[in-house]
Parts: C-alpha cells; sequence; structure tokens
C-alpha cells in the first residue's frame, strides 16, 4: 500500500487525519501551545513508525529525522519555515522537498513530510521528531533522554549521567545533549513527557516567585 493510502485510511469518519491504532481522532485546525504540539506529534510519529517498521525503514527514517532536527537547530530560516503562519503548506512543503532532496532522505521520510505539510501540520514536526526518536529507543529496548547543560559535559560526566540514568530508568539511555547557556548551570533532562529541571535557572525562577508570595 502507497504511504498516501496508508495515510487515508488512518483518517477519522470527519476527514481528518488521525490514528486509529490510538483509536483518537486529530481534530484540531490550529496547534497552539505545547501540549497541542506534542498530542499532534504523537499521533502521526506512531502512524510513520508503524508504516517505517513494516517497510523496515526505521533505522533510516530515524537517521533521516535526526538530520532534520540538527538542521532546524543550527538553521533559523528553516526553524521559521516550520513554526511561522506566514508562509502557506505550500511553501513549507517546497522547501522540506527541497531539504529532503539534497540531504537525499529515504523515500519514506519524503512522501512524510509532503504529507504533513499537505495537512497543514509542519508546525508540530518538532514534537513529530521527538515521539518517533522515543518509539524508535523502546523498539530498540532502550530509552531517549535529552539532557541540556550550560556548558558541555566531560567525558567523565557524560559517563556518570549515563549509569545514573540506567540505574533510575531500569533501560540503557539514549542520551543526546545540548547546550544552553540560558539555563546558567545545573541540568535538565527530559525523558519522554517528563523534565527533571535542576537547571540555576529554575531554582533562581522559584526563588523568585517564592519571595513574590512572601
Amino acid at each position: 500500500m502507497c504511504f498516501f493510502k496508508r495515510f487515508q485510511a488512518l483518517r477519522s469518519d470527519s476527514g481528518d487525519p488521525w490514528i486509529r491504532c490510538c483509536q483518537v481522532t486529530d481534530g484540531l485546525k490550529s496547534v497552539a501551545d505545547d501540549s497541542k504540539q506534542a498530542d499532534v506529534g504523537a499521533r502521526y510519529a506512531q502512524a510513520l513508525f508503524e508504516l517505517a517498521k513494516g517497510q523496515g525503514d526505521v533505522v533510516a527514517v530515524e537517521a533521516d529525522l535526526k538530520s532534520l532536527k540538527a538542521m532546524r537547530a543550527d538553521s533559523a530560516d528553516l526553524r521559521t519555515l516550520i513554526a511561522s503562519p506566514t508562509f502557506d503548506s505550500e511553501q513549507k512543503g517546497k522547501g522540506l522537498a527541497a531539504i529532503a532532496d539534497a540531504a537525499q532522505f529515504a523515500p519514506t521520510t519524503r512522501k512524510f513530510l509532503g504529507f504533513i505539510a499537505a495537512n497543514r501540520r509542519v508546525s508540530a514536526l518538532p514534537a513529530m521528531i521527538a515521539a518517533f526518536e522515543r518509539l524508535a529507543a523502546e523498539d530498540r529496548g532502550a530509552v531517549s533522554a535529552e539532557v541540556t547543560t550550560a556548558m558541555p559535559l566531560s567525558d567523565a560526566q557524560s559517563k556518570a549521567l549515563a549509569a545514573a540514568l540506567r540505574t533510575a530508568l531500569g533501560k540503557d539511555p539514549e542520551i543526546e545533549t545540548r547546550v544552553d547557556a540560558a539555563i546558567l548551570g545545573g541540568i535538565k533532562v527530559r525523558v519522554g513527557s517528563r523534565l527533571y529541571d535542576a537547571s540555576l535557572k529554575s531554582r533562581l525562577d522559584s526563588l523568585k516567585f517564592a519571595l513574590k508570595r512572601a
């Protein structure tokens, strides 16, 4: 079954794309906040993962999505293209298609990007990528963790963190690290929908809030 027919088979009676295996419709016409972005991302990622697994393309699609995530992190123009309502679905589709061609993405990934552009869901792409990575990690018997620090971790710190997460989660962690000077210090760890925030900025914000209430 071709990609678009597969997704057409996963539509609700109202015609809006949805993931039948989750038995929840995606009736959103606008994704305005993080929780809705994550919800839409999870549904589309689930459909993509099932399709990719059925075709034996999980590894290739995951690699493509990781590359796209890295491109988004490095390019303000790409972030604008994905998030801004100024660009219509056709413009977003052409932009993503050009990136996919240049990066030689797998056919499944290219078709998926075209599909979400046609259905005006490109703004939820970051959430889709995060959800797909979690699904792929779980399928391997691992768990995906995003770690944010104010400064790069040393090799010793990375190993200690991996050991601590392995003990806490009971699974081998697949850690993705990023540096964000805005957190000032400490560490933030996101595992799925859970966020463990031990950053200095978070502590200062908590202190400010407590002082305001005093």
